[in-house]
């Protein structure tokens, strides 16, 4: 397990967001920049936000990375795979912004009722929430690798 780092490269914010956003170019001029992650999150103009969000990969679609295949789980129950994916559209019209969940190695069938009961929610609390998942993923893949 490693500690938080001090530090990090464009590159490495990259792999751990999922993505050249701007969020990871302002993080990369930071020190402690997954101490820092959720702050400057918040201070971002929302387009900033949902773009990182955008930057992960839907929950349930096959990930572009790796890294994210492993954390989403093998399960490939079809009709889980439909739910989510009608679910993550509705989602994406409701709110205008990707699911973002921190799987934390429970199945994709664990996610259903979870991405059910966050459509009750809030637009603000949605960003608020999907914001703070984005960053418990990058912490818990730099402390596992």
């Amino acid at each position: 397990m490693h500690a938080l780092p001090r530090k990090l490269s464009f590159e490495e914010l990259t792999e751990l967001f999922e993505g050249p956003t701007r969020f990871v170019r302002v993080l990369a001029e930071r020190e402690d920049p997954l101490g820092q992650a959720r702050a400057v999150l918040d201070a971002l103009p929302e387009e900033d936000r949902v773009e990182a969000l955008g930057a992960h990969p839907r929950i349930g679609e096959r990930p572009p990375s790796g890294r994210s295949a492993r954390e989403q789980g093998t399960e490939e129950d079809p009709e889980v795979l439909a739910e989510l994916g009608l679910l993550n559209r509705d989602y994406e019209e409701r709110f205008g912004f990707r699911f973002v969940v921190f799987v934390d190695g429970r199945p994709r069938s664990a996610i259903v009722p979870v991405l059910r009961e966050r459509l009750t929610r809030s637009r603000a609390e949605e960003l608020a929430t999907g914001c703070a998942e984005l960053v418990a993923i990058a912490r818990d893949r730099w402390r596992s690798r």
